[in-house]
């Protein structure tokens, strides 16, 4: 059932990039009439479009390869709390997820999840300074040499910064009333596919000049407001190395305790079968007697 449902999303997909996608190209977003005549919410609205539209042949390949690994019996999880079946350990993308992303953070924990997740051990988990920053920069030359990727990551530095700042500082206003939560989870939503969609535009351009020429007709407005965001809201470190420490003193004094536990039993071992041998000993010779 799991390799035939995303067979099923395979085709979809598939066919979704053959029509719609290239009625939906990313290039237009720097046609220069496009540019001259529309408005900036038409332009907004279409760069929207047109990224979600670049985004099924990612969604063919990656749930391709989910159903072949399925099909040979690898990606098995357990069962739900309904009983269903789970083929999804080792799957690189949940579409929902990222369709209705609130976050960037969301976005990119959905979004070619074993790249993510080896990203993290190798770097975020081990750098000592500025990780987000390290890791971007590795995601990029893993990618491959096109100027546009550094471009994209680069820039999704600042839009990860920035959206961590914002939702460390405002989020929990939000949360109490349902229907103010909801109305906080539209209005991230549409600014983080907003967000998303700006910053991929050069990864899938792949050159400079291009590249610059959508970010300048936009006057590099998303930067810009990332960097006034990162300058107003404060943003909490992560504090990994007073963590690590925090993490280790608790073990070796877990050792040190688990020593003397084991001290303590074997001596109280050794009193207590030495008491017992007394015990055996004078028993013997009562009854001798």
């Amino acid at each position: 059932i799991a390799v035939a449902q995303k067979l099923l999303i395979c085709g979809l997909s598939l066919l979704f990039h053959m029509t719609i996608t290239k009625t939906l190209p990313v290039e237009y977003n720097i046609d220069d009439n496009f540019r001259a005549t529309a408005s900036w919410p038409v332009r907004f609205f279409y760069l929207y479009v047109s990224l979600m539209a670049a985004r099924p042949k990612y969604y063919f390949a990656w749930t391709l390869a989910d159903a072949i690994n399925n099909a040979a019996g690898f990606g098995f999880r357990g069962y739900d709390k309904n009983g269903g079946a789970r083929w999804d350990l080792i799957s690189n993308l949940r579409i929902q997820q990222i369709e209705f992303s609130t976050s960037f953070k969301m976005f990119l924990d959905n979004w070619n999840i074993q790249t993510a997740l080896w990203l993290k051990r190798v770097c975020y988990e081990r750098a000592t300074f500025s990780p987000t920053i390290q890791t971007f920069i590795l995601s990029a030359i893993w990618h491959g040499v096109y100027p546009g990727y550094y471009l994209t990551f680069l820039t999704g530095v600042l839009m990860t910064l920035a959206a961590r700042a914002i939702r460390n500082n405002i989020r929990h206003y939000f949360v109490e009333s349902p229907a103010v939560k909801l109305c906080y989870d539209i209005i991230t939503w549409m600014a983080t596919q907003v967000a998303i969609s700006y910053t991929v535009v050069p990864f899938v351009l792949l050159s400079v000049k291009p590249s610059f020429t959508f970010y300048s007709s936009c006057y590099f407005c998303l930067h810009i407001a990332s960097i006034l965001v990162l300058l107003v809201f404060p943003l909490k470190r992560t504090q990994k190395g007073s963590k690590k420490h925090e993490s280790i003193q608790p073990v070796w004094s877990k050792k040190l305790e688990e020593e003397n536990l084991l001290q303590k039993n074997s001596y109280s071992t050794t009193n207590n079968s030495f008491s017992q041998k007394q015990e055996i000993t004078c028993r013997y010779q009562a009854l001798k007697q």
